[in-house]
């Protein structure tokens, strides 16, 4: 399908094109199709832009993987079809490695991924080979690797599942993650989550990192000294409830 850049939806047309493209690449599980759409709807009460107090974890975010003794970003499926050169950016500005995990796991996804991620920039991939396992995960997603999120202090877990999320948590890890639904478990799980899209945020972190870096390490404290996830989650509900109310009331004149 080719769609018009003047069509009204011509991103998010693309970005479900895209999604398909790579699902019949073995990229993409079809039930990835779905979580991208749930993760749309929520897109829609933004107002399918990035809000302030997602810029606001976005520096924290980044602050915190910076500060880490051993980054680590964890990709899946959805993420290397929609972001795979961001993330290599990212990662490279975070000195950080990337990690492929799966739900709906499967060798050959994992290494088609990990070429993928590989052919767009992305210097440091592991998972391919997990020689560790996330305690109190009974499925896929578990399996890890030392190189990657298992040996990590501070992992970006974009797009990701509320288990395993808590677990990572529990194992004394700081979490950073990217997720549309504030409600979610991951959301709430997570020391920093940005709430918003991961088209539009991962290359903004990039950005954010560059300039962290620059500032040093005191700046980079202090950001993550005045951080409340807390504030910030319920920030984007009063956002979401706020254009709901605002949209509904235009409807009724």
């Amino acid at each position: 399908m080719t769609v018009p850049p003047s069509h009204p939806r011509f991103k998010s047309l693309e970005t479900r094109d895209r999604l398909a493209a790579m699902v019949q690449a073995g990229v993409t599980s079809p039930q990835g199709l779905i979580a991208h759409g749930r993760g749309e709807a929520f897109d829609y009460l933004l107002g399918e832009a990035t809000q302030p107090f997602a810029e606001e974890a976005m520096r924290a975010g980044c602050a915190a993987l910076l500060l880490a003794r051993k980054p680590v970003l964890s990709v899946n499926g959805n993420i290397a079809a929609l972001a795979a050169g961001p993330m290599a950016r990212l990662a490279k500005e975070l000195g950080a490695a990337i990690e492929v995990n799966l739900f709906h796991r499967t060798e050959e996804r994992v290494a088609r991924i990990a070429s993928l991620l590989r052919d767009a920039g992305a210097e440091r991939v592991v998972g391919e080979q997990p020689d560790a396992r996330i305690p109190g995960i009974d499925h896929d997603r578990a399996k890890s690797s030392v190189q990657g999120v298992y040996g990590a202090d501070a992992v970006l877990v974009p797009l990701e599942d509320g288990d395993r999320a808590q677990a990572l948590v529990a194992m004394g890890k700081l979490v950073v993650t990217i997720d549309l639904n504030p409600l979610s478990r991951t959301a709430r799980a997570a020391q920093v989550t940005v709430v918003d899209e991961l088209t539009r945020a991962v290359p903004r972190m990039a950005e954010h990192a560059r300039a962290l870096k620059a500032e040093g390490r005191e700046a980079q404290l202090a950001t993550m000294r005045g951080y409340d996830n807390a504030r910030v989650l319920g920030a984007s509900l009063e956002s979401m409830a706020a254009r709901l109310q605002r949209l509904a009331k235009e409807g009724v004149r």
